[in-house]
């Protein structure tokens, strides 16, 4: 991704690999405030602008770093990092995220909303990662490449669905800001949402930006 002081807070946030963690370390809100530009939010936090882009940089180098050069080893990544990582998540925090809204659900800071918006993500994702597992990784290992267009171009958009839906679960868990005195349910039912939502942040990023373009150019 590239990024610049005019770049949305949002779209950095919701593509670039440990920035919604910067972004609540230094309280900028990229949720229901993330349209406002990056100087813009710097700035309102009193903050140097190109300090906070230089930190945003150095995160996207190291994630892009960390990735197996080798291709059959990045797809080996990809699926013990993360594709059974955000299924047992998922699968543990929809029944959370039930149990908090029916315990808290009169409370005006309760994540209302947050069990629809987590079976939609899985219902998004799942089929995603299987089509991965047994189409898209299998030709790409095969160097297969002629048969690649259709696929890539199906991937990217599953990305584009599935961003939009995390910023549904970051909009309905309001920003993943605890209220004061949350019980434990809820408190772990926020902190594992913002695992599954870095790491699918994550996840997304190395196949945008490192695995897929490997194969743009030799697809037909």
């Amino acid at each position: 991704m590239k990024i610049s002081l005019d770049t949305q807070v949002r779209d950095i946030a919701a593509e670039m690999p440990g920035a919604a963690e910067l972004f609540r370390q230094a309280g900028i809100s990229f949720c229901c405030g993330g349209k406002m530009p990056l100087a813009e939010a710097a700035d309102a936090q009193g903050l140097k602008p190109d300090t906070l882009l230089a930190q945003l940089m150095a995160l996207q180098e190291a994630a892009n770093r960390d990735a197996p050069s080798e291709t059959s080893a990045l797809i080996d990544h990809l699926l013990e990092r993360y594709h059974e990582t955000h299924r047992r998540e998922l699968e543990s925090l929809i029944p959370l995220a039930q149990r908090v809204e029916t315990v808290h659900g009169d409370h005006e800071e309760a994540p209302l909303g947050l069990t629809a918006a987590s079976i939609a993500l899985y219902d998004e994702l799942d089929p995603h990662m299987q089509k991965e597992e047994q189409v898209l990784f299998p030709l790409m290992r095969e160097g297969n490449a002629s048969a690649l267009a259709a696929p890539l171009a199906i991937m990217r958009q599953d990305h584009e669905n599935s961003t939009n839906l995390l910023r549904g679960i970051e909009h309905a868990s309001h920003g993943l800001n605890l209220p004061e005195g949350a019980c434990g349910s809820w408190t772990a039912l926020y902190t594992g949402v913002r695992k599954l939502g870095g790491d699918l942040v994550a996840h997304i990023h190395l196949e945008e930006t490192v695995l897929f373009p490997r194969f743009d150019g030799q697809a037909a």
